[in-house]
């Protein structure tokens, strides 16, 4: 019976050709050692670099794209669930069939409250939780804090939706301006690794030139806003296919509206307190409120599972180490910086436009022309028109970096003013066509405003010690806009125009105004980052301490390093000079010290 063939080649001759193989090497003990632990014969070195920062380069487009996807679902999630939940509670028949006498209005209002006036205090908080839980895992506990909010409406009380808003008012701002920090970080990455050879050659520390990393993030913000636009539509798939099928048409609805557009004042005056034709089952409430409590869970899967880190850990430890009192007082700081208060403007028409376009034109314009069926489809037409424009946004690679800002401001600047001499007709659907272009319209300025404002960001704040206070700061002025909106809601419509129409001349003046004084070659004042102090105990510093090593404060007066303290005079040693105290180890041991023999 013959033996069966070895798995593996046997070390040793084997075969006719004895101790050498077929290349000429002598094969088994005799064979050098070159040839048995060596690289690959066929291993190209500069092939294989390649192609390492060619996955790195698609490890920063996923990341991109999981975050923009993760930010759009979140949003979408968000809005929707809040629109059919104030659509509902402000129905009569359904608050007192369902609720009873428990103050649905009274806590929709204090909901309200919480999401909009607790951001104003975001400044205080937001660059210390970046800092501390990192980018990435800020971006995965505030969509995490959305879900909670989701998921308190499955039992609507008092003490489910108002802490849970509270909270979501919290995480507004740390969440934004995490993912403006974020893309900014993967624009530079993506820079580092597309010329990484420039690194070789000039070492870890060398700096990319100013600029090098535009044209990617311009790419990169034309991505995300592009997401993000679309979460105004995506939050309208549960009006569409939900609730519209219980809504009475606008014969009923607005039967008591007498003036709409410029003429009106305040949210929808005259409007029915009853907007149900008949009541929706509960069992199909909580369907909804399942598809959406899922879609915020794979936001959350998205952000945890699929994107990266936005620094290296050695990075996050030196963010971490310049000390939490700077931290606290860094964003303040920044605001020294006059191309900031330039931009101040700018962040708080950012805030004003888009909530205009979702409360003061979609219903004093839309809703009240149209009718409450028809307000998803106005909002889709701002959201695909936002969204296309955000692609656009890709030829600011060849146009100067002012060009889509302006453009924006132009456009809003007709839009405003032309709203101001339109006053719709209520249950007018002949006017249906001029909404629909004109929400398309004004979101295709959003679009140029928010691109343009993040990439401006990016390129004047390129050291990623600074970024997550730019955008805090950017962010946080939004929110305070937002805010101010919320006040005002009961103003008349030419007030809410003449207020954003003074914001939109004063922020386009005063970002004229920056650039010309960069022009000029002005140098903005920059508060100096401190250095990280690396010796920090705790489980997040990697640094090893030796607790035995002597510091430098021992090694510059030349005490020992053995024990503590050096006593005056002379001391046990034969030398002269200050010796220090014996250990009590070693007065335990009856002796005086390592001098001792």
């Amino acid at each position: 019976m013959e033996a069966e063939p070895p798995l593996y080649p046997v070390a040793g001759p084997a075969g006719p050709q004895g101790d050498a193989d077929r290349f000429g090497v002598p094969d088994g003990p005799d064979a050098p050692l070159d040839e048995l632990v060596g690289a690959y014969p066929n291993y190209n070195e500069e092939e294989e670099e390649r192609r390492y920062y060619r996955r790195k380069r698609l490890g920063v487009l996923k990341n991109v794209l999981a975050a923009s996807a993760g930010g759009m679902l979140t949003y979408g999630v968000y809005l929707g669930l809040l629109q059919i939940q104030l659509i509902l509670h402000y129905d009569e028949t359904y608050r007192e069939v369902k609720y009873g006498n428990m103050g649905l209005p009274d806590i929709d209002s204090k909901m309200l409250m919480g999401i909009n006036v607790t951001p104003i205090a975001a400044l205080l908080y937001t660059p210390l939780l970046i800092r501390f839980f990192g980018t990435k895992w800020m971006m995965f506990l505030a969509v995490g804090i959305y879900a909670l909010f989701v998921s308190t409406n499955y039992w609507e009380r008092y003490y489910t939706l108002v802490p849970s808003a509270v909270a979501l008012g919290m995480a507004i701002v740390p969440l934004w301006a995490s993912m403006g920090n974020y893309i900014t970080r993967m624009a530079q990455k993506y820079y580092e690794y597309s010329h990484y050879k420039e690194q070789e050659d000039h070492g870890p520390q060398h700096r990319p030139p100013q600029g090098s990393h535009a044209p990617y993030l311009l790419v990169f913000q034309a991505i995300f806003y592009s997401f993000f636009h679309l979460s105004f539509a995506c939050a309208q798939l549960p009006m569409i296919y939900f609730l519209n099928y219980y809504l009475y048409d606008l014969n009923h609805t607005l039967f008591n509206v007498k003036s709409c557009g410029t003429k009106s004042q305040g949210i929808l005056q005259g409007f029915n307190k009853t907007v149900l034709q008949t009541l929706p089952w509960s069992r199909s409430l909580i369907v909804v409120e399942s598809v959406l409590m899922a879609v915020a869970f794979l936001a959350m899967l998205l952000v945890l599972g699929l994107c990266g880190a936005a620094y290296r850990p050695t990075e996050e430890i030196d963010l971490r180490s310049v000390g939490w009192g700077n931290i606290f007082q860094l964003p303040f700081k920044h605001m020294r910086d006059f191309r900031l208060r330039h931009l101040v403007p700018f962040f708080i028409y950012s805030g004003f436009e888009v909530l205009f376009a979702c409360t003061g034109f979609a219903l004093g314009y839309g809703v009240c022309s149209v009718g409450l069926e028809r307000l998803a489809y106005l909002l889709i037409a701002y959201s695909l028109g936002a969204s296309a424009a955000s692609i656009l946004g890709v030829l600011g690679l060849w146009l100067p970096r002012s060009v889509p800002l302006l453009a924006g401001a132009g456009l809003h600047l007709l839009l405003t003013l032309s709203l101001f001499f339109w006053a719709p007709v209520p249950r007018a659907l002949q006017q249906s066509g001029i909404l629909y272009a004109t929400a398309a319209l004004w979101g295709v300025g959003s679009a140029f405003n928010k691109t343009g404002l993040s990439t401006l960001l990016g390129i004047l704040y390129e050291d990623k010690e600074r970024q997550d206070f730019i955008f805090t700061i950017y962010h946080w002025w939004q929110a305070v806009a937002i805010f101010a909106v919320y006040l005002g809601s009961s103003l008349p419509m030419k007030a809410k125009l003449a207020v954003l129409l003074v914001s939109l001349v004063a922020a386009a003046a005063s970002y004229l105004w920056m650039e010309r004084k960069l022009r000029r070659g002005l140098i903005p004042r920059q508060p100096r980052i401190p250095r990280p102090q690396h010796k920090v105990r705790g489980y997040r510093y990697l640094e090893e301490d030796n607790s035995d090593e002597e510091d430098d404060a021992d090694r510059e007066r030349g005490a020992p390093a053995d024990c503590a303290e050096a006593a005056p005079g002379p001391g046990p040693g034969p030398g002269p000079g200050p010796q220090r105290r014996p250990c009590p180890y070693e007065q335990a041991l009856g002796g005086d010290g390592p001098e001792e023999q």
